[in-house]
């Protein structure tokens, strides 16, 4: 039997209700770091701190930034990659976010990289100097 759910998905769905599906039902919520899932010992004691966005970020003028231009595994297309941003994800997010709507494309943040859509070396790495960051190369 098929059954649409709410966000049009028409995948078959014996048991489930029309309104949930395999797409809503995806996300995943990150679990802790440290790996402990659960504990039967009565006499453990849960200390574990959660860190809030990971290591501290370092100042603008000592952030040693690479910026290059790559086309692996990318089908022959040009990208621009920011490395050896030092700080929380928070803070490399924003950077990214920052860069994409200046060169006004797309792009992401994957594995501590900012990865921008197209050659926009020379651009990126005036702008990075003009924001502070002068140790860009």
């Amino acid at each position: 039997m098929l059954k649409l759910a709410a966000n049009g998905c028409k995948r078959s769905h014996e048991n489930a209700t029309p309104y949930f599906c395999h797409r809503v039902m995806s996300k995943k919520k990150q679990g802790r770091t440290d790996g402990l899932v659960y504990s039967t010992n009565q006499d453990y004691y849960n200390d574990f701190q959660e860190s809030a966005g990971g290591q501290e970020t370092l100042p603008k003028d000592k952030q040693r930034l690479r910026v290059q231009l790559d086309t692996r595994q990318r089908a022959g297309k040009v990208v621009t990659l920011v490395a050896n941003f030092a700080g929380s994800t928070d803070d490399l997010e924003a950077l990214g976010k920052q860069l994409k709507t200046k060169c006004g494309t797309g792009g992401s943040v994957k594995d501590g990289l900012i990865i921008i859509q197209g050659d926009y070396k020379e651009k990126i790495v005036a702008w990075l100097k003009d924001w502070g960051y002068t140790q860009t190369r």
